[in-house]
């Protein structure tokens, strides 16, 4: 019994010593994610019970230009095709952020920085938004709603049943914010100069909160980070404008006879095929329309079907450029609106931007399947919209601009056009998850920048790109995985994290093929429906065969970060028993080495030894050879080798080196081992090791590497391709790359 009990303890602490070492980092994923169900299958595809809600929307809105203030009228025909029944409907008022009394508002932290005045000034902004909201009714019967801040609760007369739908109107009214003053994602900007306003409208109006399977109703806060979370539908909006106005949104233009002229409704259709941008509105005619001022309104009507919001822009400013891409049988107009403040930069590069990125993202994913993509000048925000964008960039007043605006407006259309994908399309939820819509479009942004321009100055991407963010303080760091207001870095976290780890996915993981075709199965899988963390995660490893659970463990579940080191090498060679030719390499391999520092400073101290003042001293050991062969010696190996076998002998004719090499896992997160020999000869050869390697000792593991040449260098990472934090530690000899510091911090100090 005894016995049984030591070796129960023994192997005990076997198993928790690999857990603790290797296990966990290759522990399977089941416990995290959700169990799959008939609505979301163990493949990462809907089940065979999937549904989703579906919201249609006839909208009537009125700018009002003196006051910019927004007045509408909405009527929501709501689809419950879920099997439970509905008791009440939630909605979202995204616009009460804006109140002094929103969540966001009251649990904003803030510090006094006396060097920041505009910080200051930004405390005592007085401005305070939010819905009005008039009336709730359906067909004319009113219907009782609670507001609670970014969210309002319908009580329905009735249950909704499932299968079954209800209709209901709304009225509201609020104040338009100032894009400039309170840095948000929509609102309108001031042209003293003209005296005109640039609107950049969205969440406009109160929308559907979705409902599904898997949260039940989306009841988060709107406080800022977290975005929108909403159900398709098909979307009637009537924007009712001054004259003079010009309006892009999402959807196709239903009334174009009764808001454009002969002229723009010809070059409009010119567009359709012409390989450079049109000019629907040009400089001349924005310029005469600034000056327009009428009494007169229009009313623009737009019709979008299977979108999941709309939005828009609107200002007498508005140039206006259009250009065709064919899909098929299909033609997309990519288009472009902005102020003459922005000719020089944005008549060059905005609508051939968008053509480029429709179609990159469609290469990788699917056709682009909306009839209009719209670029459109906010120049306080970069912001997405199902077939519209507000993109930041504009030129100085001479209409020069640095490098880095060009690249960075051409950056932010790439990205806010590419969201169509992600998550327009494929509808994640982006309130509690940002990483899904922004890490996977910056992934795609960079690959789109990739054949935009040679050396194009990537920001995100590449995973070198990510390692001062990996590598820095741990207090500032959180999972991917991580609900998107919790987030301390946002950008890195949600942005630059994801696409760093899919691009190492893609290149150096899975390959380029099996990813390409994982990727562009999630995309088909979820387009128009609702895809979780877990069916991304399921479809790559289902579409492509590989084990990604350890990645996503350390990728997305974990902060650790990537740091490995050849620790130590061994070098080894067969002895040969060919006595002389032994003893001619270890005379070679001796005199590389350095004496000693006793025997190099006794050379200078000791003048005289006594066998040199006393040479009759000497006898025949005297003049000993250390290199000397015996005839012992050979008799003996002579022997050994008349001993071996074939197979033995075969082996040392060889001549093989044998190279022991033992890396050390010191940030933690396990990754391929990528290695680049350089021999004697200076021929080179790439190994490529598994992340596996380290599933038994995620610390420290060995591998033997044979080879016929003797090796000069070793690299670790040679192409910067696992997001080593410290590559100092990745050479063989050594080597170390200096690092630079501004010599005027310290003296500011």
């Amino acid at each position: 019994m005894k016995k049984i009990f030591t070796f129960l303890l023994v192997l005990f602490s076997v198993l928790l010593f690999a857990q603790q070492r290797g296990y966990q980092k290759f522990k399977q994923l089941d416990e995290e994610l959700p169990t799959p169900s008939s609505y979301h299958n163990a493949a990462g595809a809907p089940g065979h019970n999937y549904w989703q809600q579906k919201a249609d929307y006839d909208i009537k809105i009125i700018l009002d230009d003196q006051n910019q203030k927004i007045s509408g009228i909405e009527t929501i025909t709501y689809y419950n095709n879920s099997p439970d029944p509905l008791n009440y409907l939630w909605l979202q008022l995204d616009q009460n952020i804006f109140d002094k009394n929103s969540d966001r508002a009251v649990t904003q932290t803030q510090k006094i920085d006396v060097n920041n005045t505009e910080a200051l000034f930004s405390m005592l902004d007085t401005f305070s938004g939010g819905f009005i909201i008039e009336d709730v009714n359906s067909k004319g019967l009113p219907l009782s709603y609670t507001i609670n801040k970014t969210m309002m609760r319908i009580d329905l007369n009735q249950v909704l049943k499932p299968g079954g739908q209800i209709s209901f109107q709304i009225k509201w009214n609020y104040k338009i914010n100032d894009g400039i003053k309170t840095r948000a994602r929509c609102g309108y900007e001031y042209f003293p100069k003209d005296d005109n306003y640039l609107y950049s409208i969205a969440q406009f109006y109160p929308r559907m909160c979705a409902y599904n399977e898997v949260s039940g109703w989306q009841n988060k806060q709107f406080l800022g980070r977290g975005e929108f979370t909403l159900s398709f539908g098909d979307f009637n909006l009537y924007i009712t404008v001054p004259d003079g106005f010009i309006v892009g949104a999402t959807g196709e233009l239903q009334n174009p006879k009764e808001v454009l002229t002969k002229e723009q409704i010809s070059s409009l259709e010119k567009a359709k095929t012409a390989k450079d941008p049109v000019f629907i509105v040009n400089a001349e005619e924005a310029k005469q329309n600034e000056s327009k001022r009428t009494k007169a309104l229009k009313t623009w009507h737009f019709k979008a079907n299977q979108v999941r919001d709309v939005a828009f822009t609107a200002s007498r400013k508005h140039i206006w450029d259009a250009q065709g891409v064919q899909f098929g049988d299909r033609n997309v107009l990519a288009m472009s609106f902005y102020p003459k403040e922005c000719i020089g930069l944005w008549d060059k590069y905005s609508t051939r931007a968008v053509v480029h990125t429709l179609h990159v993202y469609s290469r990788y994913t699917f056709d682009y399947p909306y009839p209009v993509a719209i670029s459109s000048h906010a120049n306080f925000t970069g912001m997405e919209y199902p077939m519209i964008s507000f993109n930041f960039g504009r030129p100085r007043e001479d209409g020069t601009y640095a490098e880095r605006l060009k690249y960075g407006m051409i950056g932010v259309i790439i990205h806010e056009v590419g969201h169509n994908y992600f998550p327009m399309i494929v509808n994640s939820d982006e309130r509690q998850w940002t990483w899904m819509d922004e890490g996977l479009n910056t992934f795609l942004q960079y690959l789109t920048e990739v054949e935009w321009e040679r050396d194009y100055p990537h920001r995100r991407g590449p995973a070198e790109n990510i390692v001062e963010y990996m590598s820095g303080d741990p207090k500032g760091l959180e999972p991917i995985m991580t609900n998107s207001e919790s987030l301390i870095q946002f950008g890195n976290n949600a942005y630059g994290k994801p696409a760093a780890a899919l691009n190492i996915l893609r290149e150096t993981i899975m390959g380029r093929n099996l990813f390409d075709h994982a990727f562009k199965e999630y995309a088909n899988r979820w387009k128009f429906k609702h895809p979780t963390p877990a069916d991304f995660f399921r479809t790559m490893e289902d579409a492509s065969g590989v084990d990604l659970d350890w990645f996503w463990r350390g990728w997305f579940y974990g902060t650790d970060h990537v740091d490995i080191s050849i620790d130590k090498i061994k070098w080894y060679r067969l002895n040969t028993y060919q006595t002389e030719k032994e003893m001619a390499l270890v005379k070679a391999w001796d005199a590389r080495d350095q004496p000693n520092i006793s025997e190099l400073r006794n050379k200078e101290s000791v003048k005289e030894t006594v066998m040199e003042k006393y040479p009759q001293l000497k006898d025949q050991y005297n003049d000993r050879d250390p290199y000397r062969i015996s005839e012992e010696d050979k008799k003996q190996n002579n022997q050994i080798r008349s001993n071996l076998s074939d197979r033995e002998k075969d082996l040392i004719s060889k001549e093989l080196n044998y190279y022991e090499i033992q890396f050390k896992n010191i940030g933690g997160l396990v990754m391929p081992l990528i290695l680049e020999f350089t021999y004697v000869d200076d021929s080179k050869k790439i190994v490529y090791i598994p992340a596996e390697i380290w599933r038994l000792n995620a610390e420290d593991v060995s591998k033997v590497f044979i080879s016929e040449k003797e090796i000069k260098e070793i690299v670790l990472d040679p192409y910067f391709e696992t997001a080593d934090t410290d590559r100092n530690n990745n050479y063989y000899p050594p080597r170390i790359k200096p690092s630079r510091f501004d010599i005027f911090k310290s003296r500011n100090q």
